[in-house]
């Protein structure tokens, strides 16, 4: 399990908050290049679907955000999700991506 900075730690409870909010499949945050950070989850309508990690970074980006420093992602799933991975290396190509365990555990990192 990596460790994280105070700040990545952080990123992990705001989208483990956002998933557990309304019960959703995945929360996703991230924090941009003044600190701020966005939080999402997973949004799954008839005619509109994003991952949270997707909705995160479209926060971030209709906030002004022009960079990402680092994103979380906390999930059932196994891997990160390639649509999120694509929205989060359209505005920042090297910020690291955690992937955590509903109960919190980050057993990944990507950073490519």
């Amino acid at each position: 399990m990596p460790d994280l900075s105070a700040e990545d730690t952080k990123l992990v409870t705001l989208a483990r908050a956002a998933r557990a909010r309304i019960g959703a499949v995945e929360g996703a945050a991230v924090r941009d290049q003044d600190g701020r950070t966005y939080n999402a989850a997973t949004v799954s309508l008839p005619s509109l679907s994003f991952t949270a990690l997707q909705l995160a970074v479209a926060s971030a980006v209709a906030s002004g955000a022009t960079k990402l420093e680092a994103a979380a992602v906390v999930t059932e799933a196994s891997a990160l999700d390639p649509l999120g991975h694509a929205a989060v290396r359209d505005v920042a190509p090297a910020a690291p991506i955690h992937l955590a365990t509903p109960d919190a555990a980050v057993f990944a990192t990507v950073e490519d």
